[in-house]
């Protein structure tokens, strides 16, 4: 097993691992704040029953500063609790991300078939952001109600024994028989993939068009309110219940306050107002932990689903020991390859051979099927080859690691993307370090120097632009990368004959003297050919 492969799953094993010391400071500031709450109510209720005596002054100002000092050391430790638990909880998420994605990039195109583009980004979105439950409604409340619950459990033992029994048994009931009860529950629900009501409203929304075409809009939007409704019903049925067990918590923390005050009537004096609103304040915090194991078994499911995606086998495996990346020209050569996407299954490409030197600009054609994209994906190392060998620059392209294969042989693919952001931002995907100036020049290239600014907005995938505009974006990006092999998956497709011509002219003109690899049904494309493949003959 490669090091790649070991650490990919543990990207969400621990997702709090690399803010583990804020994680700690932060529950340690919510637990002092707790109990300063603690402390300050059982001050302040001495202080009243005693000053309703008439003692001297003398005798309360102890108490007057104590109420004074507990009431400002619980809101600093209460603002630091929140300013460090919620830094942490989005560092942890960003971190997490991160990871996540980089965990995706080696599973596209060919690892990815088992989820749907909407499911995906539920992963990435909904079910990562659990991981700031974990730390700000997991961790802090539950050491919060540790503290201040023992503290005033042993503060009302050392006032009146007798009374901590219905302190102690309400603690038990809001701190560990509830959230259990809760947590239990919740497992149930939490299990089920709540990403139905996101997939159904992305096909209404990406298929509307086609939806509309063949007269299948109110079937979706049928099935779309049926995934509506079953997830409203598991909320209502949720809502129910942690309703109930708020009512049972706050019921229990009242009876035992109750309880605890009359059980302390004997002992007398300031004593019994301290004891009484202790019992009170002492089980605050674990009322929040019903809803914290809610949010802890969420926070589970939703991670071991961000781990079954990162737990998938990337289709093609990375080298123990890889080679450096090639440089200078590189030459590919192709033998006798054959691709299979299943064993047993029919062969996408089959016994292809073909040489392509440094410098050649190979134009490959064929019917849809033929295995076009196919070979661009074996080239970029996202489909292993069944048989047969493919060598980049004299070695086999296995020996080098699929990072650096693809920035070997990059270019626009069928996956191409344009994100909804400035023109600016979706070309330095290309090099992260471009200048304006790099940006300008490659637009010029391309024929959009003219056409569009930096700070033009393209849409989501471009649909801001036409689409002879967002293929020329796409290539200015695969230039601005600069790969030494060039591929282009039908940059003209779904153009009008004279777009298209343009901007196979201005393509082919971008590329001279770079090896290229060029997919088209455009038998224009031909004629700037120097050598052609032709996958149906």
């Amino acid at each position: 097993m490669t090091t790649a492969a070991v650490e990919k799953p543990c990207a969400a094993t621990d997702p709090v691992r690399t803010v583990r010391r804020p994680v700690v400071v932060a529950a340690v500031a919510g637990a002092a704040a707790d109990l300063a709450g603690t402390a300050l109510l059982a001050t302040a209720a001495w202080l009243l029953a005693r000053a309703a005596e008439r003692p001297g002054l003398a005798a309360l100002s102890v108490a007057i500063v104590g109420v004074r000092a507990f009431a400002l050391l619980r809101g600093t430790l209460r603002y630091a609790e929140r300013v460090t638990g919620h830094g942490a909880a989005l560092r942890a998420l960003a971190d997490l991300r991160a990871r996540v994605y980089a965990g995706l990039v080696p599973l596209a195109p060919g690892g990815l078939p088992a989820w749907r583009r909407a499911e995906l980004l539920h992963r990435m979105v909904a079910d990562t952001a659990a991981v700031q439950d974990l730390v700000v409604r997991c961790a802090v409340p539950a050491a919060g109600a540790v503290v201040a619950g023992g503290a005033g459990l042993l503060l009302v033992a050392l006032l009146a024994p007798p009374a901590a029994v219905p302190l102690a048994l309400a603690l038990l009931t809001s701190a560990v028989l509830l959230p259990a009860l809760a947590a239990r529950h919740r497992r149930r629900t939490a299990a089920v993939d709540d990403t139905a009501v996101a997939v159904t409203a992305a096909d209404l929304l990406d298929g509307a068009a086609e939806l509309a075409a063949y007269s299948a809009t109110g079937a979706a939007l049928a099935t779309a309110g049926a995934a509506h409704a079953d997830r409203a019903a598991r909320e209502r049925a949720e809502s129910r219940t942690a309703g109930l067990l708020t009512a049972f918590g706050v019921g229990g923390q009242r009876l035992g306050a109750v309880a605890a005050t009359v059980l302390a009537g004997p002992v007398g004096g300031p004593a019994v107002a301290v004891v009484g609103l202790t019992t009170l304040v002492a089980l605050e915090p674990a009322l929040a932990l019903p809803a914290a194991a809610r949010r802890y078994a969420d926070a589970r499911a939703a991670l071991a689903r961000v781990r079954a995606v990162l737990a998938a086998p990337p289709p093609v495996p990375e080298p123990a020991v890889p080679l450096p990346a090639p440089t200078g020209p590189v030459r590919i050569e192709v033998r006798d390859l054959t691709v299979r996407y299943r064993a047993g299954g029919a062969a996408a490409v089959a016994g292809l051979s073909v040489d392509v030197p440094a410098g050649t600009r190979l134009v490959v054609t064929g019917p849809s099927g033929s295995g076009k994209s196919t070979l661009l994906a074996v080239l970029r190392r996202f489909v292993a080859p069944s048989a047969g060998t493919v060598r980049l620059a004299g070695h086999p392209i296995d020996a080098y690691a699929g990072a650096d294969v693809r920035r070997v042989v990059g270019g626009v693919g069928e996956e191409a993307w344009l994100f909804d952001t400035t023109l600016a931002a979706n070309l330095r995907l290309g090099r992260a370090g471009a200048t304006d100036g790099d940006l300008r020049a490659v637009l010029d290239r391309v024929g959009l120097g003219d056409v569009l600014g930096l700070d033009t907005p393209v849409g989501t995938d471009g649909a801001a632009l036409s689409g002879g505009q967002r293929q020329r974006v796409l290539l200015a990006r695969a230039l601005l990368a600069d790969p030494p092999v060039l591929l282009l998956d039908e940059p003209t497709e779904g153009l009008a004959a004279d777009d298209a011509d343009r901007l196979l002219a201005d393509v082919l003109a971008a590329t001279a003297g770079r090896t290229t690899i060029l997919v088209t049904h455009d038998p224009a494309a031909l004629r700037y050919a120097d050598r052609v493949l032709d996958l149906g003959a």
